[in-house]
């Protein structure tokens, strides 16, 4: 029987996927042909946007996915952003299926929240886990956008990709 340790394993969240708490959000095509976006309408507001980490999971202990970062793909346009931060967020089942714990993860965003993250351009914003995480099959995991937009700011989620180690 294999045996299988890739450490260099990466799976795409697309921007369907991405939950969105505040603000007004459409879908629409992207600046790019052939492109989705989540995008939000223009409003002065902090819009909160959970992406769900579409990993695998496993019971046996150091099995499954090491979540080791994530990788934000989103635009802003028309007038910068206050600022931009991501939380990583564990999730475990209670024995009835129903939320037990929400655990913060100790993590690090390689764009400067109040002005690299939130300026008007294009962005890939990577979160760093600090200590990555095995995902058990009673476990799942959301990054949190916490968006502080001005009154002109437009976003647009392009997607997301998580990089993990896979055993199994």
């Amino acid at each position: 029987m294999g045996y299988v340790h890739d450490t260099a394993m990466s799976q795409f969240i697309p921007p369907t996927a991405f939950h969105c708490v505040t603000g007004t959000w459409t879908e629409a095509a992207g600046n790019v042909a052939g492109t989705i976006v989540r995008q939000k309408a223009a409003a002065a507001e902090t819009a909160v946007v959970n992406v769900p980490i579409i990993i695998p999971s496993n019971s046996v202990a150091q099995k499954g996915a090491y979540l080791k970062s994530i990788e934000i793909d989103y635009e802003i346009l028309t007038a910068a952003a206050t600022s931009i931060t991501a939380a990583v967020n564990k999730v475990t089942r209670g024995a009835d299926g129903a939320v037990a714990v929400v655990a913060a993860q100790t993590a690090t965003q390689d764009l400067t929240a109040a002005t690299d993250a939130a300026d008007v351009d294009q962005h890939k914003l990577t979160v760093t886990i600090t200590t990555p995480i095995w995902v058990d099959n009673d476990e799942y995991v959301l990054v949190e956008l916490s968006c502080v937009c001005a009154t002109t700011t437009v976003l647009e989620f392009l997607g997301a990709v998580a990089n993990y180690t896979l055993r199994v």
